[in-house]
């Protein structure tokens, strides 16, 4: 049984996490050490992870709300290739080992990052100039793409909202807060089947599970109001350092 010392840090990083998610994405990072820290297998702190992290999705929701205006038809887009993907990605992992994925998943983390990073030009060269992305025509490929990002989300997630956002800059979208009131819109329905499914399991440790929901729903408020205060230049280079920091752990940590 886990006592309060061991609960209070999760609770804390899941604060912290859900903050960061709601920023830039990358909040596992701190969430899925912090609870095999607390001796939970990794398997199981994966599935934990994605339960505690959802109520922080809620708040980064209502946090960015202000900034979906206009953006509705891309919200019902983002809706069914989000909750098929994390219904898929939650399956792999409930049927098969981590240790093949594992081992892809720093690169998927440094290629959705340097995609980020080079997304003005490269739309720029394919587009001819960037525009506002809602009135970007839906394509198949783009739907695709966030199918793919709901398994990989659903299946471990760290560096999912990098991976969105690098998404969302091909559809032609430029502001920073928009993209990330999206990019919460599809985590959220990503982490909810993926969730449930895992609850349905019976592979979630609840006592931390629940400690780590109460910090993460108030850190992804928190988190959605700090990055609307701040320059678009800003939350972009946050991106970057997230998500070069995804790269090296998911590159080194154990499995």
């Amino acid at each position: 049984m886990e006592t309060l010392t061991l609960l209070l840090p999760a609770l804390l990083a899941a604060a912290i996490g859900s903050a960061i998610n709601s920023i830039a994405g990358g909040g596992t990072l701190l969430t899925f050490p912090a609870i095999v820290l607390l001796g939970v297998p990794p398997l199981v702190a994966n599935a934990t992870s994605t339960v505690a992290l959802w109520p922080g999705a809620l708040g980064s929701m209502w946090g960015y709300r202000g900034e979906l205006s206009g953006t509705r038809t891309w919200l019902v887009r983002f809706t069914l290739p989000s909750l098929l993907g994390g219904a898929v990605g939650a399956w792999l992992l409930l049927n098969t080992g981590e240790d093949r994925f594992s081992r892809i998943v720093p690169y998927l983390v440094l290629g959705a990052t340097l995609l980020f990073m080079f997304q003005g030009p490269l739309f720029r060269w394919l587009r001819g100039h960037p525009h506002d992305g809602a009135q970007a025509p839906a394509t198949a490929v783009f739907l695709v793409s966030q199918f793919a990002v709901g398994i990989y989300g659903g299946y471990f997630g760290a560096g999912i909202g990098i991976l969105m956002l690098a998404v969302l800059g091909l559809m032609g979208f430029t502001n920073i807060h928009q993209m990330n009131g999206l990019k919460n819109w599809g985590g959220l329905c990503i982490n909810a089947v993926a969730a449930g499914m895992f609850a349905v399991s019976g592979i979630v440790d609840w006592p931390v599970a629940l400690a780590m929901a109460c910090g993460g729903l108030l850190g992804g408020y928190a988190g959605s109001r700090m990055a609307q205060r701040v320059g678009q230049a800003t939350v972009r280079r946050a991106v970057v350092v997230v998500g070069m920091a995804a790269f090296v752990w998911l590159l080194f940590r154990p499995i």
